[in-house]
């Protein structure tokens, strides 16, 4: 048909057989144009039950936070701020599809004129700038990036790994490879660059869908996860329940072992102990009531939950035993009979079957420790001291006890030539390399002397005073003089206590000698 010269008739025959080709051309444009209509239609109609089924799952969340605030209501924070960030993200991505579609409205049924939509330009003049990205272009990729980054820092660790993963994958950007251009392309070109204006609508849509997806898996792997480790072996743990909570010397202990749960996020609505409300706690309540007479007594009750708008309630049973009134109280100190002026001496004070906070314990120099009934007694002048104790009964009246302990104060500690004391023989070479210390032999407490001043003395020679710990030029001097078989004393030890800021001024240490071999 090309080629030759052509007579008017070929030329028509031939302008007729390139409409045909067009007008065939033109209706597959049209059915797949269509197509793409149809299928906006079906994921937009897919978004507004998304929508529905979201708004359900975030009504049951809201009213499980109502129910156990502690349990749910992070969650529902959480699943709140992720809610906005999705709406605000799907409004953004509506805006577009409004902007670029303002030349096509919809009819009365709701359609696009899907076959007018063939054209790119909208789309093309929004997202670029010549072949480059425009600040539209730019925005709508940053906002795909950021949508991730900032569901991450909202969920946290909320979110489990595998379904961020699953996300991460969903609005991935990456580059594309396109086997048309045998190249790798940025994904904006991809995807939206040059495609018919009602394709792209339709992949808006999609990423709207996506959204909601999003949304609705998030707060689904929520569920899934308090429902997981609720199942976990690791939520029980084994409840040692006693028959009852005394027994007498040589009588049977008997009961039984039980797996349960402690949850601190689950508060009750109410609890009811003996006929009477008691305050509820996280996942627990504390009750107080008279002790009665001496014997055993029963405790009755129930914990009461709501539950999806209705009171559930679980039966409490147990019982306890009453023993008579303590009448004297329990004083030891920790160390032995006796305590050391100048020291801490740690002290243990109690009165029997009497809490520690209804327990005053005085005396000179007597504080409080860390721990239930520590004290630190550091005694001052004097040969004695009386500790004296008074403890509240639990119908209020006040029972109190003393006792005497004997102050002494820190023995003397011995001196020492390399840490051994008594007498020594060795060289001369090993005395001048040897540390002078002191030690306190079989003493109760652990405290280390260092040594401040000496004297040395070698037979016939005047005595020299020394600071510090170790012999000095003028001893070596000495030393050097010294004869086999002579003996050189170490006198008048001077020491310090480390460790401690107790002004305590300790003895002299007793001499220690050292032979010469």
């Amino acid at each position: 048909m090309a080629g030759g010269k052509l007579t008017p008739r070929q030329k028509m025959i031939n302008l007729m057989y390139l409409v045909f080709i067009a007008m065939l051309a033109l209706n597959m444009s049209k059915e797949v144009l269509s197509a793409f209509g149809i299928l906006n239609n079906k994921i937009e109609s897919s978004n507004s039950i998304s929508d529905t089924r979201n708004e359900s799952s975030f009504l049951q969340l809201q009213q499980k936070a109502k129910d156990q605030p502690l349990q749910y209501g992070d969650k529902k924070a959480k699943v709140e701020k992720i809610r906005t960030l999705c709406k605000e993200y799907s409004d953004y991505i509506e805006g577009i599809k409004t902007e670029v579609t303002k030349k096509f409205p919809k009819d009365k049924e709701g359609n696009y004129p899907y076959e007018q939509m063939d054209k790119s330009d909208e789309i093309d003049n929004l997202f670029y700038k010549g072949d480059k990205e425009s600040a539209q272009g730019k925005e709508f990729l940053e906002r795909i990036r950021g949508f991730v980054g900032k569901l991450k820092a909202i969920g946290g660790s909320s979110i489990a790994e595998v379904e961020l993963k699953k996300i991460e994958k969903r609005f991935e950007t990456k580059d594309v490879y396109s086997e048309k251009a045998e190249a790798n392309l940025p994904w904006l070109d991809y995807n939206y660059h040059h495609f018919p204006l009602i394709a792209t609508v339709t992949k808006l849509t999609q990423l709207q869908a996506d959204i909601k997806t999003t949304e609705s898996d998030i707060m689904e792997g929520m569920f899934k996860s308090d429902l997981v480790a609720a199942a976990s072996l690791t939520a029980y743990q084994p409840i040692v329940v006693p028959e009852k909570t005394a027994f007498f010397q040589g009588e049977a202990v008997k009961g039984k072992i039980i797996l349960g749960k402690f949850d601190p996020n689950l508060v009750a609505k109410s609890v009811v102990v003996n006929g009477v409300s008691v305050p509820a706690k996280a996942g627990q309540a504390d009750f107080s009531f008279g002790a009665g007479a001496v014997g055993e007594h029963e405790i009755t009750g129930s914990f009461n939950f709501d539950e999806n708008g209705k009171v559930v309630s679980l039966p409490i049973k147990g019982n306890y035993v009453v023993v008579p009134q303590p009448k004297s109280a329990n004083i030891s100190a920790d160390k032995m009979n006796v305590v050391y002026r100048g020291l801490p001496n740690p002290m243990t004070i109690s009165f029997a079957g009497i809490s520690d906070d209804k327990v005053t314990a005085s005396a000179p120099g007597l504080a409080r420790a860390t721990g239930n009934g520590k004290y630190n007694l550091n005694p001052g002048s004097g040969t004695e001291v009386k500790v004296s104790v008074t403890a509240k009964l639990p119908d209020g009246k006040a029972v109190s006890d003393n006792k005497i302990f004997r102050i002494k104060n820190i023995p003397a500690p011995a001196g020492a030539i390399g840490g051994s004391v008594g007498i020594q023989k060795g060289a001369k070479s090993r005395l001048e390399v040897s540390q002078v210390s002191a030690v306190l032999q079989d003493f109760l407490y652990d405290l280390t002397f260092q040594v401040t001043r000496f004297s040395f003395k070698v037979p016939g020679q005047a005595a020299i005073i020394v600071s510090g710990d170790r012999v000095n030029a003028q001893c070596k001097a000495a030393l050097a003089r010294a004869s086999k078989g002579d003996q050189i004393s170490i006198f008048d030890i001077k020491t310090k206590i480390v460790g401690t800021t107790a002004a305590i001024v300790p003895k002299d240490a007793a001499p220690v000698l050292y032979e010469i071999q």
